[in-house]
């Protein structure tokens, strides 16, 4: 298996690589049809693997402190992608493009990694595992339907929402997960890359 950067001639197996790897995740409708580009430098790495794109890693990084992170003082690096093809899990190819991540991130002075999941339990622990503490969250709440009454309105009569998605920030979290169906807690991980 081979590490290396990104290339624009990737972009499908990146596509297919990120879209299978987030099926059995919460993120699993969070499609992508083309790979994202960055307002700011980036280290965008792939793993290949019989000529196939089996894991990717893509961390856009500050140049001006508070631009790309959320959270921290210093030039942080945000990890947007990380995602292992499902047929080629639990061979340690994250942590392996994490660590070449890292490595980059140091050479482009940076102090720390930040990185928003969902609330999958295995997910978390692999940033766990890796270094990363949880430093903040909110929820992710989905309204569908008969959930939209009450809380959305529209000045178009003709117009009828039937599908939402907000962030939900405020302390009371519980009656959140109870009174939607579709809830997700949205962490913040954060790892200093120099002790």
């Amino acid at each position: 298996m081979e590490i290396r950067e990104y290339r624009p001639t990737d972009e499908q197996g990146w596509l297919r690589c990120r879209v299978l790897s987030f099926l059995d995740t919460a993120y699993f409708d969070n499609v992508l049809k083309e790979k994202e580009h960055y307002d700011n430098p980036s280290i965008e790495l792939v793993a290949v693997k019989d000529n196939q794109i089996v894991g990717l890693l893509d961390i856009e990084y500050e140049v001006e402190e508070g631009t790309v992170c959320s959270r921290g003082t210093g030039l942080g690096g945000m990890i947007w992608h990380i995602a292992v093809h499902p047929d080629y899990r639990r061979n340690g190819i994250a942590t392996k493009l994490l660590k070449k991540g890292e490595e980059m991130a140091k050479v482009n002075g940076l102090n720390r990694l930040e990185a928003w999941t969902r609330d999958d339990e295995w997910v978390n622990t692999w940033y766990k595992n890796s270094g990363f503490q949880q430093v903040d969250s909110y929820l992710h709440v989905y309204l569908e339907g008969e959930e939209l009454k009450g809380h959305f309105e529209t000045e178009h009569p003709k117009l009828h929402p039937i599908f939402s998605f907000a962030h939900y920030v405020g302390d009371n979290k519980e009656a959140m997960i109870k009174k939607f169906k579709r809830v997700h807690e949205c962490v913040c991980f954060e790892k200093p890359l120099f002790n």
